[in-house]
């Protein structure tokens, strides 16, 4: 029986469904992840988003902390900036310890206080001011 060029052999099909590896990531052939290969582990970490070129941890935790407290003073814009600022801190969970709870109050700050905002401009902006 002469074989058609659309036919594929079962043979063919494995080799098209088969997922390659993908070396950049550290996936082998079957698409796990390889916890030694992968660049994160050799990374360094910091506290800030700006790596080697922001503050050192000691100075991080007096700058958090501050951020924090001028928060209650009716600026929680630095709620927001002491979030993004030391965004590294706030996505892992077991790096800094001494900062991490001033950002994470940070982050339910603003949390709370964009959540009453966006409830004040509805309130007026379906209700009127009348």
């Amino acid at each position: 029986m002469e074989r058609s060029s659309e036919e594929v052999t079962p043979s063919e099909a494995a080799v098209l469904i088969t997922p390659r590896a993908d070396p950049i990531r550290g996936d082998d052939r079957n698409g796990n992840r390889n916890p030694i290969s992968t660049a994160s582990s050799s990374r360094a970490e910091w506290p800030t988003i700006d790596g080697p070129l922001g503050l050192s941890e000691q100075d991080s935790v007096g700058y958090a902390r501050k951020f924090f407290g001028f928060g209650f003073i009716l600026l929680p814009m630095l709620w927001a900036v002491n979030c993004y600022y030391f965004w590294p801190v706030l996505r892992n969970s077991r790096s800094f310890p001494r900062i991490r709870p001033y950002v994470v109050g940070s982050a339910i700050g603003v949390t709370i206080f964009s959540a009453m905002l966006a409830s004040w401009a509805l309130t007026f902006t379906i209700g009127g001011w009348i």
